[in-house]
């Protein structure tokens, strides 16, 4: 199957590299992982099953406006459609050589991003139970998969602990930080379509001050983590990195009390690719001083 110019652009790879944290979290807390089995689960993940969700949900929202990534989206046509359910298939089928769990795991998450968008449940028009499907999914759930499929068999010795429940939930408090955001420059859009999200229920500055409370909570929870495994080092390093993501988001939050049009898609992009960066960069430290 050939795949169209809009199909690649759809699929948004680039968008993986904003869920990546994730990966090299887990990654960074299991010793000796096989590299074959890491990079069959980055594949699996990055390659295939996340860019399939992008697919599926730009090709049932049909955007008009700017998306993720996408200040001007193309059409999109029954080419992406079929694209990505074959990418989610053999997404699931390359999961099976990592264990039954972990394919079915990554059949969930796909699952879970057609409820988000088809229009027979479309979760995206209510705008709470879109945000803890995110934020439960895109967080602790991909964390707890990555996790156990980095993991392997050496799960059965390295347990279920408090310290993997709570990282699972600093990854979810992560990408809940920015999730309203995401959709702040989307209000007229998302209202024309009917989706009521949680940034148009929480308005402008209920938006920032939403993501602020949530990435304090991610900030509490890393220091319960650090704190557990006496590693506090890891923990003041987080707050350094944290530091320039503060420092734009409460630039672009006062910016958008002065006037809303500074809730826009580039300014949206700005915070995206700093929080990404510097995430990133953590994370990759974490696997570096791993």
């Amino acid at each position: 199957m050939l795949v169209s110019k809009s199909t690649l652009a759809h699929l948004r790879f680039v968008f993986s590299v904003f869920l990546l944290p994730v990966y090299l979290f887990a990654y960074s807390q299991i010793n000796d992982v096989p590299a074959f089995r890491a990079l069959l689960v980055f594949i699996i993940w990055y390659v295939l099953a996340i860019p399939a969700t992008n697919g599926y949900n730009s090709y049932f929202d049909k955007d008009e406006g700017s998306i993720g990534l996408l200040e001007k989206p193309p059409a999109v046509d029954k080419n992406l459609y079929f694209v990505s359910i074959l990418m989610e298939t053999l997404a699931f089928l390359l999961g099976l050589f990592i264990s039954f769990w972990f394919a079915f795991a990554v059949l969930l998450y796909g699952i879970m991003s057609k409820l988000y968008s088809h229009p027979a449940t479309r979760l995206k028009k209510y705008p709470v139970i879109s945000f803890l499907t995110v934020f439960f999914f895109q967080g602790a759930f991909m964390y707890w998969a990555i996790y156990g499929g980095l993991a392997g068999p050496v799960l059965l010795y390295l347990g279920w602990d408090s310290s993997v429940l709570i990282a699972g939930g600093i990854c979810s408090c992560l990408i809940g930080a920015s999730y309203p955001l995401t959709q702040i420059y989307q209000h007229e859009e998302d209202s024309k379509r009917g989706d009521h999200t949680l940034s148009l229920l929480l308005g402008y500055k209920g938006s920032f001050i939403f993501s602020g409370i949530v990435f304090a909570a991610g900030i509490v929870l890393s220091f319960f983590y650090w704190h557990i495994l006496g590693e506090m080092k890891n923990f003041y390093v987080f707050l350094a990195c944290s530091f320039p993501i503060f420092l734009f988001f409460n630039y672009w939050f006062f910016g958008v009390i002065k006037t809303a049009s500074a809730a826009n898609y580039q300014n949206a992009m700005r915070m995206n690719f700093i929080s990404a960066a510097f995430m990133l960069f953590y994370f990759g430290w974490l696997v570096y001083q791993h």
